[in-house]
């Protein structure tokens, strides 16, 4: 199966995905996913799915199944790092973060991904230059603004929220 027919087989489930139909998304792909074990499309969108739905842990488990079909899908490594990040595991997000940006240095979600796993384990000297990167790579601004207020925290100009 080429590209295009791997493209053409997940195309419903991305429309449903970006309609706000995660239901409908996860049933479409994960019917692909099955169908096509080799489309590491499916496992991809799957895991975006999965992850629109909060479950972590079937989002990473997505992306991996991506990675496995292709290593060196970037954005299944992105998405891949973006959950261990949420399900605290730092130091797997950061190695995940770090070898795309080793592929590609300037790749706005991993410098998010790097900087905010720092940010997240209060490491803000280490996160603060990839924050700034981030922020050079001219985000939607919802994600400006809340790079702009780490970069704050990381600078000393406003006090950390008290965690609970």
């Amino acid at each position: 199966m080429d590209d295009t027919e791997k493209w053409n087989a997940v195309e419903e489930g991305i429309e449903l995905l970006q309609e706000g139909r995660v239901d409908d998304a996860l049933a479409e792909l994960h019917r692909v996913a099955v169908e096509i074990p080799d489309n590491e499309y499916a496992h991809y969108f799957l895991g975006n799915a999965y992850f629109e739905r909060g479950d972590h842990a079937k989002a990473l488990k997505c992306y991996v199944s991506a990675l496995d079909v292709v290593p060196d899908y970037i954005g299944a490594m992105v998405g891949a790092g973006q959950c261990l990040r949420y399900l605290g595991d730092h130091d797997r997000a950061l190695r995940m973060g770090r070898q795309v940006l080793r592929k590609r240095p300037d790749d706005p979600d991993a410098l998010f991904l790097v900087g905010a796993t720092f940010f997240q384990r209060g490491d803000y000297p280490q996160a603060q230059p990839f924050l700034e990167h981030f922020l050079e790579t001219n985000p939607e601004i919802e994600v400006a603004l809340e790079v702009e207020g780490m970069l704050q925290i990381c600078r000393g100009e406003v006090e950390p929220p008290i965690e609970a």
